[in-house]
């Protein structure tokens, strides 16, 4: 922060243009990204308790963040701004019933925020219900300003009409104008390349080209509504560079779009604890989850940025939370138990394991290193062999749909929540969250293509990392593509990877990976040809096809998810200090190479 304060006063001392000029104030801006839906603390959850402080190392919660904006607004009654850069939805149990009771939006509009822009996650479930969502919280309530500035609109499908009829009725806005202190603000929204590719469910809607969009929005800003300040909500990101640079969507967006005052940047779940200074444009990002609360006081002249401070405030048990808001949040949960997790059998609150070590899995970190995709990997094995009418040879998760960690807290005792939090993406038709867990069959040579592909595409991109159960792989690293991967076993038995072996090797993933499997082919240009099976060696061409079926004796398919096997699994360990409760086995505290590199 020293830093940062001290360019911005070199600045001064230069004259940067006309500071005496113009419009003057002073604005304190209050910002979050990537939120995820983490209502509450976490974790472990159970010993999350805002409205007492010094008990708990949970961190995080609404409770908190509620409790942090109204000391600022108390403090700053004219000049505040709270913004959220996207992605607040889907993440916990609470977005399942968002689109019948609408509680979070308006909620955030209760806590003090003031505009939210719309990221990837948003369209998860697609355009019609995020409309029924929106919707549900205007019934419920006043809701937050929302933003989206590079969407267009599909003229030839019907599928995208209500989300229009947002912004028709000014309900989404491509920009927003707030006057704080005197100041003319103008705010935007932006969703970002990688965002775009990784919401399918965005269709039929189309994301524009979010430089132009931004070029386009800012000229407005500037010449017909005159504001004397920017800001971008971006929900696109940064990264470092590999000499440790800081690069990313948002840093090019700062370089090719001239007045931005400010990019509060989302996605990518950076902490950034000094803004990333491009010209006169400053980057910020929380992190995610609301572990951080972003705070960005400036004083403005003419357009400019003369002195500024920042600071990321850590959400823990050092705040004492705002009560109310927990209490609503306590209801939501009741609602929960009740229609979701009692008629499966399980509680909210209710004991499933405990840990005395922390399980990770760090996207932007060294993946081989964790130990938490192994067990993961084991779960969805473990489930399939043990709950379904059938079994499977492999098992695999990939890294993008893991989305927290188990840690150990005080005590270690591990709850629903906590589970669902690791892997919470996806829906299936049967009204419970997650993707369906999904299972085809492929040949030994095809599962000699697959794994040459998946190793290239995690190195590539750390999303696309994945863990195993099942299987044991050794390549050399040093040849060249196709020719890497030297043996392959199952079971602890080396198969034949020739096109003479016509086996079928099982192979379980949730539907959204599988869906990849199928459309290798294509996505290859016919170079690589792997041809999804049935048991039967029947080539499948729908994906639900391949949907698992968890009890055959009902009618219909009775869909597992991911989040399902993982508490069965941690079920299923062994009380070790006899106190009732399964104990994560010590086998997991290192992580457990089922890929290993035999050319290093």
């Amino acid at each position: 922060m020293r830093k940062f304060n001290l360019i911005f006063t070199v600045l001064i001392i230069l004259g940067v243009s006309a500071f005496s000029q113009g419009k003057s104030g002073r604005l304190v801006i209050l910002h979050t990204n990537d939120l995820h839906s983490n209502l509450t603390g976490f974790s472990p959850e159970i010993e999350y308790s805002p409205c007492v402080t010094g008990n708990d190392s949970t961190v995080a919660g609404f409770s908190r963040i509620a409790a942090l904006i109204d000391i600022e607004k108390r403090k700053n009654p004219d000049n505040l701004l709270v913004l959220d850069a996207g992605d607040f939805l889907m993440g916990t149990f609470f977005h399942i019933y968002e689109a019948d009771n609408g509680f979070q939006l308006q909620l955030m509009k209760k806590m003090g925020y003031d505009i939210v822009s719309l990221g990837n996650h948003e369209f998860d479930f697609g355009p019609a219900t995020l409309t029924k969502i929106i919707n549900a919280n205007r019934t419920n309530g006043e809701i937050p300003l929302l933003t989206l500035a590079n969407v267009e609109f599909n003229k030839k499908s019907e599928a995208d009409d209500t989300f229009e009829n947002l912004y028709t009725t000014d309900v989404v806005k491509k920009y927003h104008i707030v006057e704080r202190n005197g100041l003319k603000i103008g705010v935007f929204g932006i969703l970002g390349d990688d965002a775009y590719q990784v919401a399918p469910n965005v269709a039929p809607l189309k994301i524009t080209n979010r430089i132009k969009s931004a070029k386009k929005i800012v000229k407005i800003l500037e010449k017909e509504e005159q504001v004397d300040f920017i800001i971008c909500l971006s929900h696109s990101g940064v990264n470092k560079d590999k000499n440790g640079k800081w690069a990313g969507e948002d840093v090019e967006l700062a370089k090719k779009v001239k007045g931005i005052n400010v990019i509060i940047s989302g996605h990518t779940h950076t902490t950034i604890n000094d803004p990333i200074l491009i010209g006169e444009t400053a980057i910020v990002q929380t992190g995610a989850q609301g572990v951080n609360l972003g705070r960005f006081e400036i004083n403005i002249t003419n357009r400019k940025i003369t002195s500024a401070k920042y600071k990321l405030i850590p959400v823990n048990d050092d705040i004492k939370g705002d009560c109310n808001v927990h209490k609503d949040i306590a209801g939501q949960i009741r609602i929960v138990d009740d229609r979701l997790l009692k008629p499966m059998g399980f509680g909210y609150y209710k004991s499933l394991a405990e840990t005395d070590y922390d399980l990770v899995c760090d996207e932007l970190g060294d993946l081989d290193s964790s130990n938490l995709g192994p067990l993961l990997a084991d779960a969805l094995h473990y489930y399939v062999n043990t709950e379904s009418d059938g079994s499977t040879d492999i098992a695999l998760i990939a890294a993008g749909v893991i989305r927290d960690k188990f840690r150990k807290g005080i005590n270690g005792i591990q709850i629903v929540s906590d589970v669902f939090r690791v892997v919470s993406l996806g829906e299936g038709e049967d009204g419970i969250p997650g993707y369906p867990l999904a299972k085809v069959y492929i040949t030994g040579n095809e599962l000699k293509k697959l794994m040459e592909l998946l190793i290239f595409a995690g190195k590539m991109k750390p999303a696309y990392y994945c863990f195993f159960s099942g299987i044991e792989v050794e390549y050399d690293a040093n040849k060249r593509l196709f020719k890497k991967i030297q043996t392959i076993k199952i079971g602890g038995n080396k198969i034949d990877l020739s096109k003479k072996n016509e086996t079928l090797y099982s192979l379980t993933a949730n539907s959204y990976m599988l869906e990849f499997v199928g459309e290798i082919s294509g996505m290859t240009f016919g170079l690589v040809k792997i041809k999804p099976k049935d048991q039967r060696g029947v080539e499948i061409t729908n994906n639900k096809d391949c949907w698992i079926d968890f009890d055959i004796n009902k009618d219909g398919v009775q869909e597992g998810k991911e989040w399902m096997a993982v508490v069965k699994y941690l079920q299923n360990f062994p009380d070790t200090n006899g106190n009732n409760i399964p104990d994560f086995p010590d086998k997991y505290r290192t992580p457990i190479l089922r890929i290993v590199n035999i050319g290093e």
